[in-house]
């Protein structure tokens, strides 16, 4: 459990990391683990590199991030976000 990724989402600050090497810039909704064990957020991306080149809900698994920062910048909760991630066992945190 990350408490810095709880209180930006408590707070809705927007977050940025590197994953997989790359920079994400992302709205975190969503903070659990999945059914596999693997401690993810659930985020909108809304900057940074993108594999598939589109920003928008991603599932980021934690254990491939790294230099999480949380920024002062925040958001306002996404109009599509659905409470209760079917992909999470376990919910730390939501919006």
């Amino acid at each position: 459990m990350n408490a810095e990724i709880i209180n930006a989402i408590k707070n809705q600050n927007v977050i940025t990391f590197d994953y997989e090497g790359e920079s994400r810039t992302v709205e975190p909704h969503c903070h659990g683990v999945t059914t596999k064990g693997n401690e993810v957020i659930r985020a909108y991306q809304i900057d940074g590199y993108s594999s598939s080149g589109k920003m928008g809900w991603k599932l980021y698994d934690l254990s491939k991030a790294d230099d999480i920062e949380v920024l002062d910048e925040t958001f306002e909760v996404r109009d599509d976000y659905k409470r209760g991630d079917k992909d999470m066992a376990k919910i730390f945190a939501e919006i």
